[in-house]
This record gives structure tokens, C-alpha cells and sequence, in this order.
């Protein structure tokens, strides 16, 4: 099930109630086309992946939101891990403190665009 998410009160509440879980974060727009492609792809993805919890939040509807998370195309993706946005530190912290591998080159907390494909490996990687 994907939680609509109104404002950052909701959106704290539900970070919070993920406690270590993966919370994937879909900023997205009605009137989107790749939105709208992606959409029943990011739903599928929620009843698969019963471990990981998955969140939308409209950005017309959520200005602040989308402001605050700087979020400039759509849709747009988040990571979020201990009710914070995983980032390429904390991977490489990951990386180093447990099993002293696995660098990573690039920033892989968020990503723009309908790739499915894309979405699911990283749901993958970072569960």
C-alpha cells in the first residue's frame, strides 16, 4: 500500500513508524504523464516488497514538501532509512563500518524519472 502524505507532520509520522525499514518517498503530480505511468508500477512494487514502505506526496498539493526536498522534476524518488534520507555518506559509512567494501561512486538517495527498472534495483540494493 503506498500512504499519501499531505504535509511534513504526516510525513514525520510515518518516517518515524518505519523505524529501520526502507520508506521509499514518490513526489509526483496528477497531471504527469510519467507519474501517471508509474504510478500502478509503485503500487505493485508496495505489496512485493512487504518489508519496505512506500509514501507519495502530490507536490501541487504539498508545496512545502517539495520545496523543502528540493525536489525540481517529477516524479521524483527518496530513500529513507531511520527517519533520514539515505545518502551517499551514510552508504559509504555503511560500507566501511560493516564490511569495509561496496564504495560507491555516485549519489544513490534519489533519482528522477518512470524507470521501474530502476526503482526496483534500488529498493534492492538499499533493503
Amino acid at each position: 500500500m503506498v500512504q499519501i502524505i499531505k504535509d511534513m507532520d504526516e510525513l514525520k509520522t510515518f518516517l518515524k513508524a518505519a523505524g529501520s525499514k526502507l520508506v521509499v518517498v514518490e513526489f509526483s503530480a496528477k497531471w504527469c504523464g510519467p507519474c501517471q505511468k508509474i504510478c500502478p508500477l509503485v503500487h505493485a512494487m508496495s505489496l512485493q516488497y512487504r518489508n519496505v514502505m512506500f509514501a507519495n506526496v502530490d507536490v501541487d498539493d504539498s508545496r512545502d514538501l517539495a520545496q523543502i526536498y528540493h525536489v525540481k522534476v517529477i516524479p521524483t524518488f527518496q530513500m529513507f532509512k531511520k527517519a533520514q534520507k539515505v545518502t551517499l555518506f551514510s552508504r559509504l559509512k555503511r560500507a566501511f563500518c560493516c564490511n569495509g567494501s561496496g564504495i560507491v561512486s555516485k549519489p544513490i538517495f534519489e533519482f528522477c524519472g518512470a524507470d521501474a527498472q530502476k526503482l526496483e534495483a534500488k529498493i534492492r540494493e538499499l533493503m
